[in-house]
């Protein structure tokens, strides 16, 4: 646990270090003295004979050179940029054989001279950065070889006997120098006073520490059964989440009132320190097993549960949670028994083995849990058979069974005797499943307080919150895995210089705070844009006599144009110089244009649709074959609902080269035609008559231009009218037209007058050929004498 608040310290030393070796102004180089520091670093380099520990020295000191130089390349660039425009107001240099005007040649060579003067400090800060960043990769090659020879270094045997001996003379020195230290400090007078007077604070502190270390996890029971009654039913896991807390602090809070009760004996000695500090960390270990076994594997059912184990297999699961908890207490006991100064390595060997037994022991045992996952989805009602997986459940099972294989090979090299590599394997696997289920709690705990506060619990497992929760906590925990799979602190502070140096294109350097106010002023203008929107969608335009269609258009043309300005002001107002890669993006173009000429062309059509409004939202249309009711307009393509209910996507280019009928584009009229067919021999004047009154009795009819009744001709088996109306609203077409059929079968049925269907004879040519076939068989019953027709 020490070691953890220890890179997190360091790694907030490196981001603020980092920070202010970029902001700050490191003003004048003395490149002299950097040419003293360079060749001595060369000459290091090159001898190759000197220790780790003063390579990371040198090379720390070269990391900040090279930090100087970086701010030193950015030196009179704004001058530079007024000196290259002014040489190219002066239009291009004469080719060889022409002259200009004696005045423009003397100021084209002045401000030539110029612009070498200003761009001299900036090249020999190019030259130096690129020297620091050399002698830097060669510093780290040569510590990564050497980390990678020790790694596969074998040493001695945990398992051997002879090697035995020493640890156990080990083990009776550290006792016995701790017994003498507490047996020169009771021996003194002085002491015993001292100890004398401080008695009352120190039976308090011993007393309300074996007080919090006895009843805590008593009161965190308590506390999460009362977080739950007064709590309401969205806050009952936060709650006794925070209140199972109590059961992780308060071991911590009695623990270190009992060192504390041992400092103000005054009985410091550097054994007791030792000792303490590993009792510490030991309870610390434990304390933080235990409390992530029981969060992570409750013994009460969960609705979501952290991880995919099966309710029987959770008591194992918490087990092997104590267990690692156990192996990281032997670490630590371990740490306190190695003597500080001269142990052999045997001694470490044979002290450290059982500490690293635990850990892939108990590794093994949680990573073959969580290789076979339950899986939580119930199979398809045509599925046979169990559901498959999700892939959350999957990843977890492939990160179990690398558990698995990786605590097999740390126990392994272990017992063989690499005890480097065994020690690069367990210990940070451990912290690796710490430090995942630390993430695991610290998302559940986001999600569930955003679900408490939104009070859309229902469907959290369709939001991305707890996505990008897990995976900012996921960036954040990288470093900490880093350093615990052995990355060196340079290698963290090198991967943020390169940060913080950003990257070039061209002659154009993207460093973070370009990139930085770039997002900034692009959200801002973002913001104002939606801003603009809302108050026109919801303020202006609905005061206006502008048509909905009208208004969308208008709406989206300001969407457009807000977010062209803010990306542009954002690239100018970051300094972004993007002159530079105007011949790439020229190169770029020809091939991305044939490559998305469709989506282009579908892009300028919208921009058209939206300017011209040939189709508006709301507007019954149709074409290529597809009719219903444009319900969206965006960019590259329209959104019609047909009258099944179902959404057609049609592009806009077919919307502008295609033809294409708007029923309602400029008004709701529309003519509908009803085709009636009455039987030969009645009076077609009074079939028109009636007709006539039909169509005027509709409400939905337009009376001006009246209804026209045509007689459309003679049919082969009716005579054929036509009703012609025009409707008020052509969105009732349909219903319009059901109503006149019903009212002309009933005023037809009411008058007498038939509406035919069609009628066909079939006339048999020598019927009696059909009934003399006895060869073929009967087919079925006898045929009856045929007459001449029939119907």
């Amino acid at each position: 646990m020490r070691a953890f608040f220890y890179r997190l310290c360091l790694i907030l030393l490196i981001v603020c270090a980092g920070v202010t070796a970029w902001a700050q102004n490191t003003g004048e180089i003395d490149y002299e003295e950097w040419n003293n520091v360079a060749q001595r670093a060369e000459g290091v380099v090159a001898a190759g004979r000197a220790s780790n520990a003063a390579l990371e020295v040198l090379r720390e000191n070269l990391a900040e050179w090279r930090a100087r130089f970086l701010e030193a390349q950015d030196t009179n660039q704004t001058r530079i940029r007024t000196v290259d425009e002014q040489i190219e107001a002066l239009g291009p240099a004469p080719e060889e054989g022409e002259t200009e005007a004696d005045e423009l040649a003397l100021r084209r060579e002045q401000l030539e001279t110029q612009l070498a003067d200003l761009r001299a400090p900036v090249i020999r800060a190019e030259e130096a950065f690129s020297r620091a960043g050399g002698l830097i990769r060669e510093i780290d090659g040569i510590i990564r070889a050497r980390q990678a020879e020790d790694l596969f270094n074998l040493g001695p045997s945990p398992l051997n006997p002879v090697h035995w001996e020493p640890a156990l003379l080990a083990l009776q020195t550290t006792f016995r120098d701790l017994g003498q230290e507490w047996t020169r400090f009771f021996s003194s007078p002085a002491n015993r006073a001292v100890g004398l007077s401080r008695l009352p604070v120190i039976i308090g502190l011993t007393a309300l520490g074996i007080l919090f270390l006895l009843r805590a996890r008593r009161w965190s029971f308590r506390a999460q059964r009362k977080a739950r009654e007064l709590t309401a039913d969205t806050w009952h896991w936060l709650a006794e989440t925070l209140a199972s807390s109590l059961g992780l602090f308060l071991p911590m809070i009695g623990g270190g009132m009992l060192i504390a009760a041992v400092t103000a004996t005054g009985a410091i000695a550097p054994v007791t320190d030792r000792l303490l500090e590993a009792l510490f960390d030991a309870l610390v270990s434990m304390v933080v097993a235990s409390w992530l076994a029981n969060t992570l594997f409750p013994r009460t059912p969960l609705d979501r549960p952290f991880l995919p184990i099966a309710e029987d297999r959770r008591p194992a699961a918490r087990r092997a949670f104590y267990g690692l908890g156990i192996a990281a207490m032997a670490v630590s006991l371990a740490v306190f028994l190695v003597p500080p100064v001269g142990a052999d390595e045997d001694i470490e060997v044979i002290l450290f083995f059982p500490a690293l037994f635990l850990a892939g022991w108990f590794s093994f045992r949680l990573g073959r849990l969580l290789s076979e996952p339950v899986s939580r989805e119930e199979p398809a009602e045509h599925q046979e058979g169990p559901a498959e997986l999700g892939y959350r459940d999957r990843v977890i099972g492939v990160f179990g069974k690398i558990m698995m294989v990786l605590s097999v090979l740390g126990v392994v090299a272990a017992a063989i005797g690499y005890s480097v590599a065994a020690n690069a394997l367990l210990p940070p696997l451990v912290e690796t499943i710490g430090a995942f289920s630390i993430v695991l709690v610290a998302n559940r705990v986001l999600t569930e307080l955003y679900a408490a506060l939104t009070g859309n619990r229902e469907r959290l497992s369709e939001s991305l919150f707890p996505v990008l929760t897990g995976m900012l906590l996921v960036l954040i925990a990288l470093p900490f895995l880093a350093l615990s799979w052995g990355a060196r602190v340079a290698d963290l502070t090198e991967l943020w210089a390169t940060f913080l140096e950003g990257f070039s294109f061209g002659e154009t350097r993207i460093s973070p705070a370009n990139f930085l106010t770039f997002v900034a002023v692009f959200a801002v203008g973002f913001l104002l844009t939606r801003i603009i929107q809302g108050t026109l969608r919801n303020t202006i335009l609905p005061k206006t006599r502008i048509d909905p269609g009208g208004q969308t258009a208008a709406i989206s043309g300001v969407g457009y144009v807000g977010i062209f300005l803010a990306a542009l002001l954002a690239i100018t107002t970051a300094g972004i110089d993007l002159s530079g890669l105007a011949i790439v993006a020229g190169a770029l173009s020809v091939g991305i244009g044939f490559g998305l000429q469709t989506i282009v062309s579908n892009f300028v059509s919208g921009i058209i649709l939206l300017i011209e409004r040939p189709v508006s939202e709301g507007d019954w249309i149709e074409v290529g074959g597809v009719m219903g009711t444009v319900r969206s307009i965006s960019v590259r393509s329209t959104r019609i609902e047909t009258f099944d209910r179902t959404d057609v996507i049609v592009p806009n280019a077919d919307l502008i080269a295609s033809h294409v009928t708007n029923w309602t584009k400029t008004n709701l009229t529309g003519r509908l035609i009803i085709p009636v067919g009455v039987a030969y021999g009645t009076d077609t004047r009074k079939v028109q008559a009636i007709l006539q009154e039909i169509a005027e009795d509709h409400p939905m009819v337009i009376i001006k231009p009246p209804p026209l009744i045509v007689f459309a001709g003679f049919g082969a088996d009716s005579l054929d009218f036509e009703m012609r109306v025009i409707l008020r609203n052509v969105n009732f077409k349909l219903g319009t037209q059901t109503d006149l059929n019903h009212a002309i079968v009933e005023r037809f049925t009411a008058e007498g007058i038939e509406i035919p269907f069609a009628q066909r004879d079939v006339w048999l040519r020598n019927p009696e050929t059909l009934r003399g076939q006895p060869e073929a068989g009967p087919i079925g019953p006898p045929l009856p004498p045929m007459t001449e027709g029939s119907s």
